[in-house]
Formats: C-alpha cells, structure tokens, sequence
C-alpha cells in the first residue's frame, strides 16, 4: 500500500517544494504531470524542499495522457481527484483498503480540466470549507491534509509515531 501525491501542471515552485517536503516526510510518491510552471531546478523550489529532494521518489510525465497510461499499468492503483467541487467528503473514503491511492490535484489558477472531472465525477474528493470567505485552499496544505488523513487511516504505516532527539526539549 503506498500513497501518491499527483500535480497537474503545477505553477508555484513553493507549493511544490512544500509538497515534496511532505512526501519525504510521508514516504509518499511525488508524480508531476507537465508542462510546469518552473524548472525543477528553481531555486525557490529548492529552497521549499530544503535537502529532502534526495530522499522523494519524483516521476514527471509530458501530459494528462502520459500519466493516466502508467497508471493503468499499477496494481490496485486508486485515483482520487481533488476538488473543491467535488461532492464526497475526502474523510469519508476508504484509503485503508490494501490499495495504492494516487491523489490528483489541478494547478493552482484553474484547477483539473472540467471534462475530466465530468468524465471521473466518482473519484472526486472535497476538502470542507466555508466557500464564501475563500476561493479555494492552498495547494500544498491540501495535499497535506489529503495524504496525512490516508496515513491515518493506514495507520501510518512505515512512520515513527515518536521520536527521541539527543537533546529533546521534553526530557
């Protein structure tokens, strides 16, 4: 059972070193569907992921397409679209299943691609929030909540649930 983090064309270098932060953290995969709107060279971005880039497992693909034919080729890989217009609450599924989930979340201005979504409307996962004071949630926030809520679930598998530092502060 692993967990995978997709971005569809993602555009903030920032959003995407954080989220690689958080795939390291989480051994979760980092998949990235291009064009991009930064080099992965970037320095912000580098500078979001700080020095955990050698420990993310990173795959690119040229398009939607490219992405959608590896993932038909994994064993019991379960795509999950993130979306605020998504109908079904993201706690309410079932990550716990034995299943690789790959959770998809569109760029930054726009989103997934409207027909897409159409096509994959049971996939759709919301995140709860009050949609009058907010246009949408910040990227690499979300796909934190989405993967630690998966982990939990799984029981975060693979993760030290505590940790002695030689000089912790609780000694």
């Amino acid at each position: 059972m692993v967990n995978h983090i997709v971005l569809f064309e993602p555009q903030i270098p920032a959003n995407t070193g954080n989220i690689a932060r958080t795939c390291a953290a989480t051994n979760t995969w980092l998949h990235l569907i291009e064009p991009l709107g930064f080099s992965t060279d970037d320095k912000h971005l580098k500078r979001a992921g700080l020095d955990y880039w050698n420990a993310v497992n990173i795959a690119y693909y040229p398009d939607l397409a490219a992405f959608l034919t590896y993932l038909e080729s994994q064993e019991k890989a379960q795509l999950h679209l993130i979306s605020k217009f998504a109908n079904q609450v993201y706690s309410e599924a079932n990550f716990a299943d034995g299943g690789n989930h790959y959770f998809l979340f569109g760029k930054e201005t726009t989103g997934l691609p409207e027909a897409f979504m159409r096509e994959n409307a049971e996939k759709c996962l919301r995140i709860p929030m009050n949609d009058e004071h907010v246009r949408s949630l910040n990227l690499s926030n979300t796909a934190a909540m989405i993967v630690y809520e998966a982990l939990r679930q799984q029981g975060f598998p693979n993760m030290e649930l505590t940790h002695h530092y030689e000089h912790d502060k609780l000694d």
